[in-house]
Formats: structure tokens, C-alpha cells, sequence
């Protein structure tokens, strides 16, 4: 009888968002895959999983993921987790879900935690239609992207890392216009929460006196959007 792979949300921030189903899941799983087991580890020893647990990442994921697809033909319950948020969303995840699907086995993945969609309909911005880039290319390809990018009548959603956080928004700038809103969201369900809503001219001048820390969500208004200016009290 074939078994199933699940792929499952964990908190991006606070435990208490992971769901009652995931935990269920992740309890009654046969293996668990984690990005890191020592990050997992915590989040498991939290909710009482005791489900044996193994590491599925980005260094491995090509090797591994023909022989997990096999056991879960064979009929075993494997779920995958990240570090944070859902696997295969800027995340180790999409080979094994494909190599499942290829092969026939069943895949199902969980609702829950991410961390672009609260960004994106908290920043004030039109959350209607729009396109979700995830990190964009560090070196080769990055200043083509952005121009396309810049033309696009949607909201355009990125993640970027506190380090590169003002060159980006300076080359956001320079590609967009210093004059389009953007947000920039930080820790979110986290502790220091925060949204930093302004232009990305005013954005980018604000990260260069301030570093940034914690993980980063910036959401840009789309070439064509029209939105009310927005009060931001932070900048």
C-alpha cells in the first residue's frame, strides 16, 4: 500500500503557529526530513515528536530525493519540514515533492506558515494580484530581473537577507524609482516585529543610518498601482 509524503508548515516565528494537524502529522510520520535537525530538534522536543528524524537539504536534496520517493511508494509516512515556514518556498522541498509526484506516490501538503503572505497584506500595498520573486539572483542576472520586474503592474514580493538589505533597496530604487512604495517587513510572528513603510527612496536612506537584523520581507507597490499614501511613523 503506498504511503504518502507530507509536507509540512512550521512557525516562522512564534510556536504557537504551528497547527494542531502538523503537529498530528508529524507525530504519527515514520521519518521526519529537516533542513537542520538542530533547529527542528527544538521545535519537535516543544510539541513531545518523537518520530525519528533525519537531514533533507539544499547539499543533499538531489541525491536523496529518488530513495525517500522509493519509501514512500514502499508505504512509509514521510514529512518534510524546513527551518522555517513551508519546504519548497525559498526552501529545500521541490525536488522530492516532483520525484514523488513522478513516481506515483501520494503528496499532500499541509496549510500553514509562511512568512510573504502576512508581509504582503500588511504592508498596505494591493495584495489582489501579485508576484512573489523570493531571493532574487545575487550576481548574474540580478540587474535584468529587476528591470523586468519594474515594469510589472503587480505587487512585487521579495526576501532578502539583513546584510544586503540597503544595497537592495538602493538598486531597488535605482530600477523602480526612488518614488514607488514599498514595506519593508521584519521578524515576522516574531518578538520584534516591524513594517517600515515608505518610499523606496525614503527606504533606502532609512537602512543605511539603521542596520537591520532577523529575516526580511520587502513587498513593492506594482508599476500601475494606485495607493493612498500610507502614515509610516517609524521612518
Amino acid at each position: 500500500m503506498s504511503g504518502r509524503l507530507y509536507i509540512v508548515p512550521t512557525p516562522v516565528g512564534n510556536l504557537d503557529d504551528m497547527t494542531f494537524r502538523a503537529v498530528n502529522v508529524l507525530k504519527e510520520a515514520d521519518l521526519i526530513l529537516a533542513e537542520d535537525t538542530r533547529t527542528s530538534g527544538v521545535l519537535l522536543k516543544h510539541f513531545g515528536i518523537t518520530a525519528p528524524m533525519r537531514s533533507h537539504h539544499k547539499f543533499n536534496e538531489h541525491e536523496e530525493a529518488p530513495r525517500i520517493a522509493e519509501r514512500v511508494l514502499a508505504g512509509e509516512k514521510i514529512a518534510l519540514i524546513s527551518d522555517a515556514g513551508t519546504p519548497g518556498i525559498s526552501d529545500p522541498g521541490f525536488m522530492l515533492g516532483r520525484e514523488c509526484v513522478r513516481l506515483g506516490a501520494d503528496v499532500e501538503c499541509l496549510p500553514g506558515a509562511t512568512a510573504f503572505v502576512p508581509a504582503l497584506v500588511a504592508s498596505g500595498l494591493p495584495c489582489d494580484r501579485f508576484v512573489f520573486e523570493g531571493f532574487l539572483p545575487p550576481k548574474k542576472g540580478r540587474a535584468t530581473r529587476l528591470s523586468l520586474l519594474s515594469a510589472d503592474s503587480r505587487t512585487v514580493v521579495i526576501y532578502e537577507s539583513p546584510k544586503r538589505l540597503q544595497r537592495t533597496l538602493r538598486q531597488l530604487a535605482d530600477s523602480f524609482g526612488g518614488e514607488r512604495r514599498a514595506c519593508v517587513c521584519r521578524e515576522i510572528s516574531k518578538l520584534h516585529e516591524t513594517y517600515h513603510r515608505g518610499t523606496l527612496g525614503e527606504l533606502s536612506n532609512y537602512f543605511e543610518m539603521n542596520q537591520a537584523k532577523g529575516e526580511i520581507v520587502i513587498v513593492i507597490e506594482g508599476c500601475d498601482g494606485k495607493v493612498s499614501p500610507v502614515k509610516n511613523e517609524e521612518l
